[in-house]
This record gives structure tokens, C-alpha cells and sequence, in this order.
């Protein structure tokens, strides 16, 4: 694809259980700061209400503080468990955020992460799909739509139900259903013509899955008259940038083992069980196995352009999974690396300047001596206006 790459992140988060939330929640926030002054494009906030470690229980609350400390990066649901909530209240609270942004706001829908989130509310896993399929085409026509809603499910009753405010954006900010192995969100996404978040990009089933979310993207997009568009996928992948890939790996012995240890027996998730029992092993996974990178800005080059290769056409976003591998110095580091050398690649601006230099070397011998040849002239001329001075004073 020729077109601008967009940059971000996927903040679910991932804190170490027992430290100060707190300063962790500040933390989520100055990091946002920091890639809104960087250039990032995007930020996506996770949602999640139990197994300690991702503690950002309303994405939606986390934006509204997160909007007031930057100007320009967009911010995301990322996602809203759509099973959990009423609809009705989702795509309200989501055309505030519009108006309260001014546009910056996005709306990423998932059927919730986390089994022991849902089991604490009584919903069933095996029902956590239908759910969201069902909430979404509600939100989406509130959101669309001025046309009252009247649904009802074991647990939603609307009746005749319609948004009092619409959105700010014109026709409507940006929406996407995660995906991550099965097409249930590709199936959603292309129903509906919005985008896709593939949470699972680099994982070995969802690395080996991208060419057929797009399939199943434009399968559905075609059936339901939608427009399959690649600027609106979005993959989700892990990197940690530095000078060098020694000190790469050094940065991320602070906590890749926590994190690891997190998905191995905490975290039920199915798709989500990376191997290694020591820290060295936990990096050889990351790097060989295509999960991810941690290395220097090439590495990480090198990894988009395989997920380009393997997505069979091209994405709209690259977004990198917040996970405080590295210690708080290395990691706002990490993203300074990858927005000097690694956004460039992929954004049109690295081209421009290398041609202008190569440019230039073939023009510099040609040039310098022409340039030495004008200066000798311009000296010679002044020598020779000096000398008719000299001689008219003396006569």
C-alpha cells in the first residue's frame, strides 16, 4: 500500500499486581501525553474488571481525563465489552465523548476479554458473542439512525429508544470490532462496514489468520452492500525499540516475566498462552517466533513489513501493545525511537530526505567546481575593481 501507515498504541493495561494503581493510572495518562507530542495517531483503551493486572475499568471515564492533557491524538474503546452494558447507554456515553473531544473520540466493540469478568455478571461465555453481535447493531443504528429502537433480550428492554444528542462527528467517528483467531469479528465488521481491530495479529493463530479476516471481511461487506476498506484495519502487535538489540533485551528483563506469568496462569485465555520459563526464553518466544519485536528501529521495520506481506494487501494502523516490558525511562524511549526512524518508513517521509541527499552527492562535484569557479570570478573581479581604484587615485 502507498498510503500513510497510521501509529498507536493498545493500552489495556498491564500493571503488576500489588503496586500503586494509583501512580499507575498516571502514568497510563502521561505516556498518552507523551505520544500525542510525539505524533502518534491513536490510543485504544482496554476495559476489564478483574484479574488485577488490566485495571481500567471504564475506557470511557479514562478518555475524558486523557482528552483534557493532549491535543491532537485520537482515543479509543478498545474495547468496550459490549455484553456487559446496555446499548442504549453505550452509544450515549460514546456521542458525550464525541462532543467533549471534538471528534477525537473512537469506538472499539469486543465481546470482553477477561471469563472472569463476564462470570461475575452471569453471563456465559458461549454467550458473550451473540451478545455483542446483538448490542452492536443496536449502537450502530442509534448512532446512524434516527429511527426509535424497541429490543429485547434476557437482558436488555428498549423501548422505542433514540439518542436525544447526535454525534459531533460528521457523519460519525471511527468504529471496529476486535478479532483476534475466529471470523466473529470480521463477520461483525463487515456486516456493519466498519473497521477491524485484530488484537491477535502476531500470535501464531492470528498471524496465520490475517489474509482470511480479510476474506471474511469482504465476503460479509460484499453481502451486506458495505465497503471493504484496509485504511480502517487495525493490527495489534508487541515492541520494544533501543539503540540496539543488546540493550533491547536488557530493557525488557525489568518486567517481561510478569507479564508473561500473567497470560501462563492468570489470565483465562485460550489464544493467549506464550511459553518460556525464564527471562531469556520469554525474549527468544517474542523474536523467533514472529510474535513480536525487541530490537532496534530495523527490527521493528522489518516486523510491520512481514505483518504487510502476511495481511496479502496492506493494514490502515500498526498498534503496538502498551505492556511495560521496560522500566518507564526505557519504554517513553522505545517510542521516541520507533516516531524518529520507524514512522518515517511507512508515512512518506523517510524517502524524501534520502533522495534529496542522493540527489545532491550526484550533483556535488559538478556543482562545487561551478561554485569555486564563481567565487574565483567574483574574487578576480573585485581584485580587478581595486586595482582601477588604486590606479585612479594615483593618477
Amino acid at each position: 500500500m502507498t498510503s500513510r501507515l497510521n501509529f498507536g498504541i493498545f493500552l489495556a493495561p498491564f500493571h503488576k499486581a500489588g503496586e500503586n494503581p494509583t501512580l499507575a493510572f498516571q502514568r497510563d495518562l502521561s505516556l498518552i501525553q507523551h505520544l500525542d507530542t510525539l505524533g502518534y495517531d491513536e490510543v485504544w483503551i482496554g476495559e476489564h474488571h478483574s484479574a488485577g493486572s488490566e485495571i481500567i475499568a471504564s475506557p470511557e471515564i479514562f478518555i475524558a481525563a486523557a482528552a483534557e492533557r493532549t491535543r491532537r491524538i485520537k482515543l479509543g474503546t478498545g474495547v468496550t465489552s459490549v455484553g456487559y452494558h446496555n446499548p442504549f447507554w453505550v452509544a450515549e456515553r460514546l456521542v458525550l465523548l464525541d462532543h467533549l473531544t471534538h471528534g477525537r473520540v473512537m469506538f472499539g466493540a469486543g465481546p470482553g476479554s477477561l471469563p472472569t469478568d463476564a462470570a461475575m455478571i452471569g453471563i456465559e461465555q458461549k454467550d458473550t458473542r451473540d451478545l455483542l453481535e446483538q448490542g452492536f447493531d443496536i449502537i450502530m443504528q442509534l448512532l446512524t439512525s434516527e429511527e426509535p429502537v424497541t429490543f429485547k433480550n434476557d437482558r436488555w428492554d428498549l423501548r422505542e429508544a433514540k439518542l436525544h444528542l447526535r454525534p459531533y462527528s460528521n457523519p460519525l467517528f471511527d468504529c471496529a470490532v476486535a478479532a483476534v483467531a475466529s471470523p466473529s469479528g470480521p463477520r461483525l465488521a463487515g456486516k456493519h462496514g466498519v473497521g477491524l481491530l485484530s488484537l491477535g495479529a502476531t500470535q501464531a493463530a492470528g498471524f496465520d489468520a490475517l489474509a482470511m479476516h480479510w476474506d471474511v471481511m469482504e465476503q460479509r461487506c460484499a453481502q451486506f452492500g458495505q465497503v471493504a476498506d484496509r485504511l480502517k484495519w487495525r493490527l495489534v502487535g508487541m515492541v520494544h525499540c533501543a539503540e540496539t538489540r543488546e540493550q533491547a533485551r536488557k530493557d525488557v528483563a525489568y518486567g517481561i516475566e510478569s507479564w508473561f506469568k500473567y497470560f501462563q496462569s492468570v489470565a483465562g485465555l485460550p489464544h493467549m498462552n506464550p511459553e518460556g520459563n525464564i527471562v531469556s526464553e520469554m525474549i527468544d518466544y517474542v523474536v523467533e517466533g514472529g510474535l513480536g519485536a525487541i530490537g532496534t528501529p530495523e527490527d521493528v521495520i522489518g516486523q510491520i513489513d512481514r505483518l504487510m506481506e502476511q495481511s496479502n494487501g496492506g493494514f490502515g494502523s500498526y498498534l503496538m501493545l502498551s505492556h511495560e516490558w521496560a522500566n518507564t525511562e526505557a519504554t517513553r524511549r522505545s517510542y521516541e525511537l520507533i516516531a524518529k526512524y520507524v514512522m518515517p518508513e511507512f508515512q512518506g517521509q523517510a524517502h524524501a530526505t534520502r533522495d534529496a541527499v542522493e540527489r545532491a552527492k550526484s550533483l556535488r562535484s559538478k556543482l562545487r567546481t561551478e561554485q569555486q569557479a564563481a567565487l574565483d570570478a567574483m574574487t578576480e573581479k573585485h581584485a580587478a575593481e581595486v586595482a582601477q581604484l588604486d590606479q585612479n587615485k594615483s593618477a
